[in-house]
């Protein structure tokens, strides 16, 4: 753990993740904030957005999750997420995160329509923050241009976008 004696640093931390929208009741305190680190089951997820949402793809189907970068900055991450059979756009809302350090929305890395989302979440919405890339998956969706695939960020142009933020 890493002592924070600014709580402005963390908010800044927060806001480039691109999901905060607002602090906790009663604002932001100094205190002990968590140190962030490379995971090795980054290494398993296809493409990312520079709002830290991570999409595999099998066939026409993606299957949409936040990145444990995001993650970890939350933690205990709850959601809420649109309906199965909604179209999106690319970078349109599909749901929102909430924890006890900030809130804010999740926006679709491709266009699409939601086919399916993760059930188990309701019951056990701890699952993003145990396994972001695998249980813990947010939705499915049908791509409307695969093509888009190659826009977004490789694992690799990931890890470099965001080692800037962790400092």
């Amino acid at each position: 753990m890493v002592k924070s004696p600014r709580p402005d640093i963390y908010l800044a931390l927060v806001r480039s993740v691109g999901l905060a929208l607002s602090a906790p009741p009663g604002g932001l305190r100094m205190g002990t904030v968590q140190e962030l680190g490379t995971s090795p089951a980054l290494l398993s997820v296809g493409k990312f957005t520079d709002k830290h949402v991570w999409i595999t793809t099998e066939n026409v189907i993606g299957t949409v999750g936040i990145s444990n970068f995001a993650q970890e900055t939350l933690r205990d991450v709850y959601c809420s997420l649109t309906e199965v059979g909604t179209k999106l756009n690319k970078q349109e809302e599909f749901g929102a995160l909430e924890s006890v350090k900030a809130a804010g929305e999740l926006y679709s890395p491709l266009p699409g329509e939601v086919t399916k989302m993760n059930g188990a979440l309701a019951e056990n919405p701890g699952l993003v923050s145990r396994s972001c890339y695998e249980d813990g998956w947010l939705i499915k969706m049908t791509l409307g241009n695969p093509s888009e695939l190659d826009e977004l960020m490789s694992e690799e142009t990931y890890e470099k976008y965001r080692k800037p933020i962790e400092e």
